[in-house]
């Protein structure tokens, strides 16, 4: 497939929409962005809501198997081909290509956004969320920022998501907070953008839509690594490995859910069979419904993602959070342990995980519509 690709015909979401009437514009580029932009996409179907959908292809691999998943539409547009920018070459390619629009104005309204005014939804932290964004802004259109005023106060920690959220932030027209601490956090910026405090994250949607009645801690022992501060970092990534093979040898069953950029850091030190000689199961990135359900049932859950620490403090399970700080707030203190690395502090959490278990907590709030009802209010209602 070419560097850009239409939508399929069977899509009929912007057929309705002729001339220059202002659109949402929607773009989104990697797995999590997906899983949670889903439930406002889901919204504006409902409502009958016409946008166009971009696909920015920084895991052009895994998004059309998780589309369909999720039950999402087709892109009006395909950017950056079919595979994932999964290594630091590939990663670098991708980025130059998408920055590569960025040059003529004219060119990017009229590939990417199709030639309409409106506004433009962005999720989270990542490069497909800061490229986004400066397309957007360079074609003249607002931004719209899901699950905005996240903070860690160090823009190392985490590297470069908390640089990347500070630059969207500060470009957007609409911050969309998940809580009073995250609002609170935008305000303390002095930011011009208007802050939209919703009544939960769009993933806590997602989670409940997927998530079926399992029995708590009767599957095996999750765990994830993904983060640029751990892949690259020798003595974190070891450790980590180390920390799975004690649990093994405490005679738990552990499945190490292997993200494609932490499967190639471990092919250069004798891949997945380093692993599994520890006695840990591996296993390659499974649907997203298959996974909320496998840290239902884990009897704790380690890992360095933020998505996986909010969706293990609505389901209550013992969670070590493989990280230095976190900016979310999410179980912290409660469910979610931050290990800071420190052996001693790891070891108290395992001593009895139990102790950090909380109830199941998913909520009937529904953000979606709150996000909804904004984006058509600023796009002149689409």
């Amino acid at each position: 497939m070419g560097r850009f690709a239409t939508r399929a015909a069977r899509s009929t979401s912007t057929d309705g929409c002729i001339g220059d009437t202002p659109l949402i514009h929607v773009i989104w580029g990697t797995k999590a962005e997906a899983i949670k932009v889903a439930p406002v996409l889901r919204e504006l179907d409902r409502r009958g809501v016409s946008y166009r959908l971009v696909e920015t292809g920084q895991h052009g691999a895994y998004l059309p198997v998780l589309r369909e998943r999720l039950g999402i539409r087709d892109p009006d547009v395909r950017l950056g081909g079919d595979a994932d920018a999964d290594t630091m070459p590939a990663a670098v390619r991708w980025a130059l290509g998408l920055a590569g629009l960025l040059l003529s104005r004219r060119r990017l309204r009229s590939r990417v956004f199709g030639g309409r005014d409106g506004i433009c939804l962005v999720h989270g932290d990542t490069p497909s969320t800061l490229l986004a964004t400066l397309m957007a802004r360079r074609a003249g259109l607002p931004v719209a920022h899901l699950e905005s005023g996240l903070r860690s106060g160090s823009f190392m920690h985490p590297f470069p998501e908390e640089l990347i959220r500070v630059m969207v932030m500060r470009r957007a027209a609409v911050c969309f907070a998940p809580d009073a601490s995250a609002a609170d956090n935008l305000r303390s910026m002095g930011l011009t953008a208007r802050i939209v405090e919703t009544s939960g994250n769009t993933g806590l949607e997602a989670l409940r839509d997927a998530l079926i009645d399992v029995e708590p801690a009767s599957g095996p022992v999750v765990a994830t690594m993904h983060r640029v501060e751990n892949l690259h970092n020798r003595g974190r990534f070891d450790g980590f490995l180390a920390l799975l093979g004690r649990l093994a040898d405490r005679g738990l069953a552990v499945t190490f859910v292997v993200h494609p950029p932490t499967d190639g850091v471990l092919s250069r030190g004798g891949g997945r069979p380093t692993v599994e000689a520890l006695g840990v199961a591996t296993s390659d990135l499974v649907p997203y419904d298959e996974f909320v359900t496998m840290l239902a049932a884990a009897p704790l859950v380690i890992t360095d993602g933020g998505s996986i620490q909010e969706e293990c403090a609505r389901l209550g399970v013992p969670t070590l959070l493989w990280r230095d700080r976190t900016e979310r707030p999410d179980g912290v203190g409660e469910s979610v342990l931050v290990s800071r690395y420190d052996d001693d502090l790891v070891e108290g959490f395992l001593a009895d995980p139990e102790a950090w278990r909380r109830p199941l907590r998913l909520g009937d709030e529904r953000p979606a519509a709150e996000v909804v009802d904004v984006l058509v209010e600023m796009s002149g209602g689409a």
